[in-house]
Order: C-alpha cells, then sequence, then structure tokens
C-alpha cells in the first residue's frame, strides 16, 4: 500500500530504522548511512525501494546516490511529493 500523505520527519525515520534493523534514536538526522550506520550498497538499495512504496515516488538512478542520510532522505522525497 503506497502512502502519499504528508511527508513527516519521524515517520521517515522510523521507516529508514526499520530497514537498517535500528533504533529510531540511532538514525540522526544527519549520520551518514555509510559511514555512521554501516549501510552497504544493498542495505542503500533497499530504503530507496521501500521509500519509493511508501510514498508512491520514484527515484532516477541519479538522485539514488543523494540519500545519504534521513536529512537528504527528506529532502528528495519531499521534493518529489511537492
Amino acid at each position: 500500500m503506497t502512502t502519499t500523505g504528508l511527508l513527516d520527519r519521524e515517520r521517515l525515520r522510523a521507516i529508514v530504522a526499520e530497514v537498517l534493523d535500528l533504533e529510531p534514536d540511532d538514525v540522526t538526522d544527519d549520520a551518514s548511512f555509510i559511514d555512521d550506520l554501516g549501510v552497504d550498497s544493498l542495505m542503500a538499495l533497499e530504503i530507496v525501494v521501500v521509500l519509493e512504496k511508501r510514498f508512491g515516488v520514484r527515484f532516477a538512478e541519479t538522485e539514488l546516490r543523494q540519500v545519504t542520510s534521513l536529512d537528504q532522505a527528506y529532502d528528495l522525497v519531499a521534493a518529489k511529493l511537492r
């Protein structure tokens, strides 16, 4: 089920934490998914796929590299929902 409702940073944090099997508090706004949270390329792709499904958006291949922190993921999803 896709949800195209309002984007909420805490909801986004919970989604990313769930995908990474982390506590939401571990996913700070500016924590690097790779450097701080140990995300590999496969996990990063999984985050993107889940965000696309949950928010009903599509990311271009060039945009995938931009999803490196919660702040950047938020900005990108918010721009897609506008």
